[in-house]
């Protein structure tokens, strides 16, 4: 795997922490992917136990295709497009129900090489969704195409297990549904 949003390789995998974690549970997971393209769940099939935890995913890269599979309302992306906070939301949500998973991951944003419908290279946000609700961090990366889809999956998995934790922790469970996470990357 590569470097995180400042450019760090991760202490450890954070593939294992979840499956790990989840398999602890007895909690499943789904994923849905956009600019990840795939790369998101090939990382978490790659740790050995995961069949008791992975359900499966969606790679939704078309547009048209991220409400069709995954059920994010056509007229949220017709007015904000594939790249927006409420986006990814419904993504992880979507995949959550649609695939019967305990827990949704979700991955929406720019790698480039160019900006997309005005929104400009390495924007992208991660989402959460879980028993408690539903949580998204924006991530403001720099760097190439490998690093950005490399770092969106690294940090996507440190959310889940930020979101997790807190579940272990009544004080922590509680979620605003109405915040973004505060950005990362670009520090």
């Amino acid at each position: 795997m590569g470097t995180d949003a400042n450019n760090e390789r991760p202490a450890g995998s954070p593939a294992a922490a979840v499956v790990h974690s989840l398999h602890e549970r007895h909690e499943t997971l789904a994923t849905v992917e956009s600019l990840t393209g795939g790369l998101l769940s090939a990382s978490i099939v790659e740790i050995a136990g995961v069949s008791g935890v992975y359900r499966g995913g969606l790679v939704t890269y078309a547009t048209e295709l991220k409400s069709e599979l995954a059920g994010v309302p056509a007229e949220l992306l017709a007015e904000r497009g594939p790249v927006d906070p409420d986006v990814a939301r419904a993504l992880a949500e979507g995949g959550r129900r649609r695939c019967g998973a305990d827990w949704g991951l979700a991955t929406t944003g720019v790698a480039g090489p160019e900006p997309q419908d005005g929104k400009p290279v390495g924007l992208v946000y991660v989402a959460a969704a879980g028993p408690a609700g539903t949580v998204v961090r924006q991530l403001d990366l720099d760097g190439g195409r490998d690093h950005i889809r490399s770092a969106a999956v690294i940090e996507a998995l440190r959310l889940l297990v930020e979101r997790i934790q807190a579940a272990d922790d009544p004080a922590g469970a509680a979620v605003d549904d109405d915040a973004t996470a505060a950005p990362a990357g670009r520090r």
